[in-house]
């Protein structure tokens, strides 16, 4: 019997051997992350007319039929263009016990391009829930929204996490922790979940964030410290402690907080209230055990944010809560941590754009 909590890296490599995963090609070790699989884009993308769910009782292959633009062969490499949304099928599957079920989300690359990325199924009534017991093939919607994307066959925009029975820790719980082992630093904004507060008044000059330039050319996700960052953003400087985020603007910006998940949790970002203001933080919401850990390396991890500005400017201030942290208990310890010998991109990081573009 699975012991409740999220399944750690060990967990994942059993169900792939009981054929609880599966893919064709087969699972690289590469994917198994310490509490999570990454996902692989397969051969094809579907062009569509707009976002849809299958719904109960409907396949995803079935609505394609009704949504479906064109086919685009992937195997030579292919560009995603902005604005326009795409499926395409996953090269694996699942076929989930009864006890288990799944959440998807993207990868921390994926969303700091701007790269909304969510996982459907058949049946499916959610984006990035896969109900206990299914069986069946996974897709990935992509829609590109700050810059166009070159993708081919094999890439890893998006992840699943596993996990049996409910884990998530209580606001008492988290008070525990954060007197034992410290969450974050500095004072812990406890409300369901740990908050999380975004840094307008660095210690070190006033660059705060970057915002998405409207017009730019194509980003090859295979190439990794390649791009400008002048190209692609604009960096955003203040020293008032404050900025106005501008109706439809993507900005990458950073917590105050350096964050801990100790190696025995995981925790994923969640939006905090819609009543806070008219934006939206954190497409890629998964934090790995280990992640600001100190003995993987991660002394003084921040949260890098990605916010999307909706209807109207709104004043973002220094200090200001935007989201917050919900923490799950694992069901045993991973055998590897984030950023622990597993070439980790984050790990202790501060203010940071995506793997691709060079380090400022």
């Amino acid at each position: 019997m699975t012991k409740p909590g999220v399944l750690p890296n060990q967990a994942l490599q059993q169900m792939i051997e009981e054929g609880i995963i599966s893919a064709s090609p087969d699972i690289l070790a590469e994917q198994i992350q310490p509490a999570s699989l990454d996902l692989r884009l397969g051969n094809t993308a579907y062009r569509v007319r707009a976002s849809f769910l299958a719904g109960s009782g409907a396949t995803v292959a079935n609505r394609l039929g009704e949504f479906e633009m064109h086919q685009i062969d992937l195997t030579s490499g292919a560009v995603l263009e902005k604005g326009a949304v795409y499926v395409v099928p996953l090269m694996e599957k699942l076929n989930l016990p009864d006890n288990i079920q799944a959440v998807a989300n993207a990868k921390s690359s994926t969303g700091r391009l701007d790269l909304l990325t969510r996982t459907i199924t058949d049946g499916g009534v959610e984006f990035d829930r896969i109900t206990p017991g299914y069986t069946g093939p996974l897709y990935a919607e992509i829609c590109p929204r700050s810059f166009s994307v070159l993708v081919r066959p094999g890439m890893r925009l998006n992840q699943i996490r596993f996990r049996s029975g409910q884990a998530v820790l209580s606001d008492e719980e988290l008070r525990a922790r954060q007197a034992d082992v410290g969450l974050v630093s500095g004072d812990a904004h406890i409300d369901q979940g740990l908050g999380f507060s975004v840094d307008l008044r660095p210690e070190n000059g006033d660059l705060v964030g970057f915002r998405a330039k409207p017009h730019t050319g194509l980003i090859d996700l295979d190439l990794i410290g390649h791009y400008d960052p002048a190209e692609y953003w604009e960096p955003i400087h203040t020293s008032e402690g404050r900025i106005i985020l501008d109706p439809g603007a993507f900005y990458i910006l950073v917590s105050r907080e350096a964050v801990h998940i100790p190696p025995d949790c995981a925790a994923e970002m969640a939006p905090y209230l819609a009543m806070v203001g008219e934006f939206r933080v954190h497409y890629a919401g998964f934090f790995d055990p280990g992640f600001g850990h100190d003995a993987a390396g991660g002394s003084g991890s921040r949260g890098v944010l990605e916010v999307r500005c909706h209807e109207a400017p709104f004043v973002l201030e220094h200090g200001q809560v935007v989201g917050r942290l919900v923490y799950e208990q694992m069901s045993d310890v991973p055998t590897q941590l984030y950023g622990a010998g597993i070439a980790s991109n984050y790990q202790g990081q501060g203010l940071k754009l995506s793997k691709h573009f060079k380090t400022l």
